[in-house]
């Protein structure tokens, strides 16, 4: 039986934390971690880094740092978090979509699977948010491994026409942890996993598709998740 033959294709897609009124599954995250300490930590050769404008807090449609294989080594490069969409709908000049999570029962989907198959990557992360709060006063709590500075996330990625390279993070059940503010969550990896998720057969790292139940840090932040758009009269000139 063919594994990765699951549920027939439905599109979910993830607008930007600032667009939407209620956010879906993973739309932030933040890596407060150098290239260079990043490389260090992962494993990968000085040579081999190529992060470009990544910045700390990453959004949709957004750069990030990812890790992925190429010709038998590991290299960090800088993508955009999410793939992108173009609906039927949306005029020609709009920009697309960003599509930045991969649910675990998508995997085998005709959007998903040729990734999932061949183009697996690493997301290194500090902590990943979820939005927390009733509609409009919403905040942001914070998610991260309890005392690790940097973890990674199980992600996947293709180049695109649109981005270049773009990358997006593999979602599984949450943890009981997290429960009571959301039902998902992105699949964390530990360091002897990272070979296997990026080179074994699609079979093995779908094994790796999993929630983890290790201790979570939580910070409920007052930060609201819907930050407002300054007013022309707050802007600085120049």
């Amino acid at each position: 039986m063919d594994i990765l033959a699951i549920a027939p294709f439905r599109m979910r897609l993830t607008p930007l934390p600032m667009q939407s009124d209620h956010p879906s599954m993973c739309n932030l995250y933040r890596n407060s971690t150098g290239a260079a300490e990043v490389a260090r930590l992962f494993k990968v050769e000085p040579g081999d880094i190529a992060t470009g404008n990544a910045a700390e807090e990453v959004y949709p449609g957004y750069p990030g740092m990812v890790v992925r294989e190429q010709e038998g080594h590991r290299v960090l490069q800088s993508m955009s978090w999410g793939f992108p969409v173009r609906l039927k709908s949306m005029k020609p000049t709009s920009k697309p979509k960003a599509v930045n999570n991969a649910r675990d029962d998508k995997l085998g989907t005709p959007f998903w699977r040729p990734s999932f198959e061949s183009r697996r990557c690493i997301i290194p992360i500090t902590q990943w948010a979820e939005a927390e709060g009733e509609t409009g006063r919403m905040t942001r709590t914070w998610y991260s491994l309890l005392g690790t500075q940097l973890f990674a996330v199980a992600g996947i990625w293709r180049p695109t026409d649109e981005w270049g390279n773009a990358y997006s993070m593999v979602m599984v059940d949450g943890c009981p942890q997290m429960s009571d503010v959301h039902d998902r969550m992105p699949v964390l990896l530990t360091a002897d996993q990272y070979d296997p998720w990026m080179r074994a057969p699609a079979e093995e790292a779908l094994a790796l598709v999993r929630t983890c139940h290790d201790d979570l840090a939580v910070d409920r932040s007052t930060e609201l998740w819907f930050k407002p758009r300054a007013k022309p009269s707050d802007a600085n000139l120049i």
